[in-house]
């Protein structure tokens, strides 16, 4: 039997109301999850601490979002670099 890793949003009972336990659920879901990682490509990367992600495959250390890596904002800005310089731009 696999043990999930996210917590259970009922551990707050009848606090705080459904939507919001709904989304905490779905944050740390996103958050507890393997991301690919930008230098290796590998689906390794766990966060270290708020808004730091490291590979465990390649060592590679870099800075993102609080809960997921890249952020919306981060990749509007690399479509625009993107579109204006052309090539691979990495933020």
């Amino acid at each position: 039997m696999v043990k999930k890793k996210t917590k259970n949003p009922r551990q707050f009972g009848a606090r705080y109301g459904m939507r919001l336990r709904r989304r905490w659920q779905e944050i740390e879901e996103k958050q507890r999850r393997y991301h690919e990682c930008p230098t290796c490509k590998r689906l390794a990367v766990k966060r270290i601490a708020s808004g730091i992600w490291g590979c465990r495959r390649c060592g590679a250390k870099f800075t993102g979002g609080a809960y997921v890596p890249t952020t919306g904002m981060m990749k509007t800005v690399e479509k625009a670099l993107r579109r204006v310089g052309g090539g691979d731009v990495t933020v």
